[in-house]
């Protein structure tokens, strides 16, 4: 997902962005580990870690900007310290599952299942053939079941006539209803319950 793109929550995914990148390097993930333990200076770390000071003062640089590590004077030198608590305010925020179900807002997530539709369905709305991949049959399953009213009861037989109109094999697809948990089936009745 393109940062530059407006929407309403293009400042969290903007948020969400330079938190991964402060973290997507693996030197600044092993400064953090070295500022886990203890507050250092660019020589220390530098020294810690065998890399030049001035790239560890471009990985503090870049760390310092998401808010993840602090500097305080000292002497000659700034001491840094891993800000552990913005790190863990900022982890469990962004990363809560309703903050990253928005980030596929304006994502089409029903276009796999139309794609499966189209490339097993002829013309004529029968099946070609019942697909074996668990995904694309999960797709034609979530197709036939809105066959069915939610909640409506229906016998065998009304079952196996809806059925019928997609594959010849219609037993199978209403075994695959049920084990897939689109119907339920109690005392010879069935139900579409998804």
């Amino acid at each position: 997902m393109n940062a530059e793109i407006q929407n309403p929550s293009s400042s969290a995914v903007n948020e969400l962005l330079a938190f991964f990148k402060a973290l997507s390097d693996a030197n600044r993930l092993r400064i953090l580990g070295v500022l886990a333990n203890q507050s250092m200076s660019v020589e220390q770390i530098s020294t810690s870690l065998n890399l030049s000071p001035s790239t560890v003062s471009h990985h503090l640089a870049k760390l310092s900007e998401a808010g993840l590590v602090t500097a305080k004077p000292e002497s000659y030198y700034n001491i840094y310290s891993l800000n552990s608590a913005t790190l863990e305010e900022m982890s469990q925020r962004l990363l809560r599952k309703e903050n990253l179900v928005q980030l596929a807002e304006e994502i089409d997530l029903e276009s796999f299942d139309r794609k499966v539709i189209r490339d097993y369905m002829t013309p004529t709305g029968k099946l070609k053939t019942i697909p074996a991949q668990e995904k694309k049959l999960l797709a034609i399953l979530r197709y036939l079941a809105q066959s069915f009213e939610t909640g409506k009861s229906y016998s065998e037989r009304e079952v196996n006539e809806i059925l019928k109109k997609f594959h010849d094999d219609f037993a199978s697809l209403r075994r695959y209803l049920i084990d897939y948990g689109f119907m339920q089936r109690e005392n010879g009745v069935y139900q579409r319950i998804r």
